[in-house]
């Protein structure tokens, strides 16, 4: 059976839908399961049944769910994960990888309210380390940052929304205010989106995010998961 991570991020793949079911928290697309929140994956197994008289059945699979972190404090007891993600009031450097959530969209730019810094300079093997920000951090996606072509087409609204959350790296320190972020790459971009209607959806491609009620589609620049 896969092993689960100790901490799950938005768009991380949990596992193949052969070996669990998706509980909350979790989505299943292409017969995996990832992800949808950030927290501890936890699973559940079903009670066994009791045997009948007709054919066998098949076995059981357990349940892989996600409760969300209550606050950023709740990295105090991830074990492990521990050394690899702390609460710092660090800033951000050229070439960090951060998450943050879109907190408004204009013609030209996008904020972001960055929460966690990802650091691949700091660790002793050259691991990621993670630093989650105790104060939020502003940041902005300017048009021309967004996606590497045809950069004069990309319309803002239409690559991200206010409370999707955002995979993006540092390429400037920008001015006074704001660091300057950039998306144009694969991996970067929205990993979390909720729809008009409120749910939790999945990305289907790499422009669009899929409603799992409705079955409504809804335009982003999307991340490619890990």
């Amino acid at each position: 059976m896969a092993t689960l991570p100790a901490l799950a991020l938005p768009g991380q793949l949990l596992g193949p839908s052969s070996t669990y079911n998706p509980g909350p928290g979790t989505h299943l697309h292409a017969s995996n399961i990832y992800a949808s929140l950030s927290g501890h994956p936890t699973t559940t197994s079903l009670p066994p049944q009791a045997p009948t008289n007709s054919s066998k059945q098949p076995q059981s699979k357990p349940t892989v769910s996600i409760a969300r972190l209550p606050s950023t404090s709740a990295t105090a007891d991830l074990g492990p994960v521990s050394e690899r993600i702390s609460n710092t009031n660090a800033l951000p450097r050229v070439g960090d990888v951060v998450l943050g959530r879109v907190t408004r969209c204009m013609t030209r730019q996008v904020n972001v309210a960055i929460s966690i810094v990802m650091n691949g300079r700091n660790g002793d093997h050259g691991e990621k380390r993670g630093m989650v920000c105790a104060n939020e951090i502003q940041g902005v996606v300017r048009r021309e940052d967004v996606r590497a072509t045809e950069k004069e087409k990309v319309v803002v609204g239409e690559g991200f929304r206010v409370g999707d959350l955002v995979r993006a790296v540092v390429i400037s320190l920008g001015d006074q205010s704001n660091y300057y972020l950039t998306t144009a790459k694969n991996e970067l971009g929205v990993i979390m989106a909720k729809s008009e209607y409120g749910n939790v959806m999945y990305p289907i491609s790499w422009k669009e995010f899929k409603d799992p009620v409705t079955g409504g589609t809804e335009s982003r620049k999307v991340a490619k998961p890990f």
